[in-house]
């Protein structure tokens, strides 16, 4: 890959009339996208991240209600063993 705002297509496609022209202003709209797309980025991990911790939490919930069922129905067989 080219030098980042170096000129049409060397920082990954035409870009506009500024990165096609190069210079200064080339480079700083160069730079200014790439901090976009890292933001957008992490932004997206962030969201990634935080889904998975959600499911997690909701699987734990459904872990301890399914525990409880469990226990509910140990207490019945227990019930009817006494009544033997």
């Amino acid at each position: 890959m080219g030098e980042l705002g170096k000129g049409a297509g060397k920082g990954g496609g035409a870009g506009g009339s500024i990165r096609e022209a190069g210079g200064a202003m080339g480079k700083k709209q160069a730079a200014e996208e790439e901090m976009y797309y890292r933001r957008k980025e992490q932004e997206q991990l962030a969201a990634l991240k935080q889904h998975h911790q959600d499911e997690i939490e909701h699987h734990k919930k459904e872990i301890e209600r399914m525990q409880r069922e469990i226990d509910r129905h140990k207490g019945k067989i227990r019930m009817l063993k006494h009544d033997d």
